[in-house]
């Protein structure tokens, strides 16, 4: 049976030290003192296991220490690697993370920000599908690829310049001829720049190009059918493939498979995002990796800057290309 015992409070910890209340009091809220006091006081915090109250410390400081976040869900293993890089980011500046998965509904969205506003959030980091979010002009907002105008900064990666990488680099491998699939919102955001990069590279290496473009909620069959289109002879019309995510990429390798087309010997494919098997194992397939960690860290320094006018409108950070078997190394 677990034993209760009593919650160790800051008097427990000014008794145990030595020290009077008012001594514990700075070192908590990093007042500086004498050196040995906050040895003491340190000393006594870790022996008997004393936390700190955030919410009383919020109270005196007008913060809670907690940021909301909000994604789509985190099926997508791309979004579970960024709110668990943004949760350790926060962790590590004594900060508490409220996620809220919006499903993409931007009525939802919309309630979830007036509901972290309500629990007086000190800022909101939100992967956004409804391009009229409104947030109060108390709350410290960050967005995650959409930008909502100068006022609110925009944390991405370089979308433009992974489409043009991925189309240089089948080409480097020797690609005559390159296809762009993508399914995605028809919101303007950051990820519609991977098409403008793609088709930028291949027109100024005079490289022939196939789109295939699907809104969300398209289903699948839907490439299914493009692929046994340009199917002919026993090969494809291309023999390289940009995937807009790795998850679509990975979908195509295995419907390829059915139709007896092999990956990288008749197609290469490379995707976008950097997912990885069970979250760090081997890549899933050859693709343009998003700097999770470094998007997550400017995330979190932006929201709690809060001096948004001072702030780069879009901050936009650099990919780069992985290897990871659907290309030829």
């Amino acid at each position: 049976m677990a034993e209760r015992r009593a919650v160790p409070t800051m008097k427990d910890v000014a008794r145990e030290a030595g020290v009077s209340l008012g001594t514990v009091s700075k070192v908590v809220n990093g007042i500086p003192v004498g050196r040995e006091y906050k040895e003491r006081v340190e000393a006594a915090i870790q022996k008997l296991e004393y936390r700190i109250n955030s919410y009383a410390k919020g109270l005196k400081s007008s913060q809670t220490y907690t940021v909301a976040v909000m994604v789509p869900n985190l099926i997508s293993p791309f979004f579970a690697r960024l709110v668990d890089a943004i949760n350790r980011e926060l962790s590590a500046r004594q900060y508490r993370m409220l996620f809220y998965a919006t499903d993409y509904d931007p009525e939802q969205e919309q309630e979830l920000v007036m509901l972290a506003e309500q629990q007086k959030v000190d800022g909101i980091i939100v992967l956004s599908y409804n391009p009229n979010l409104k947030v109060s002009e108390d709350v410290s907002l960050v967005s995650i690829d959409r930008y909502f105008g100068a006022q609110i900064p925009c944390v991405s990666s370089d979308n433009y310049g992974g489409g043009r990488l991925a189309a240089e680099k089948l080409v480097e491998n020797g690609c005559k001829h390159l296809a762009f699939l993508r399914i995605g919102s028809k919101l303007t955001n950051e990820p519609n720049k991977r098409k403008d990069g793609f088709i930028s590279a291949c027109e100024a290496m005079d490289v022939p190009y196939t789109l295939k473009i699907v809104d969300d909620y398209t289903p699948y069959a839907a490439f299914e059918g493009f692929l046994h289109e340009h199917y002919r002879d026993g090969k494809l019309d291309f023999d390289g493939i940009f995937c807009v995510t790795d998850s679509l990429a990975h979908q195509i390798v295995v419907t390829l498979q059915t139709m007896g087309v092999r990956t990288p010997e008749d197609v290469q494919i490379i995707g976008f995002d950097g997912v990885r098997h069970f979250g760090d194992l081997e890549l899933t397939c050859s693709t343009i990796v998003q700097p999770v960690e470094e998007m997550a860290a400017a995330c979190v320094d932006m929201v709690l800057e809060r001096r948004t006018t001072k702030m780069a409108s879009l901050v936009c950070l650099p990919v780069s290309y992985a290897y990871g078997g659907t290309t030829k190394a």
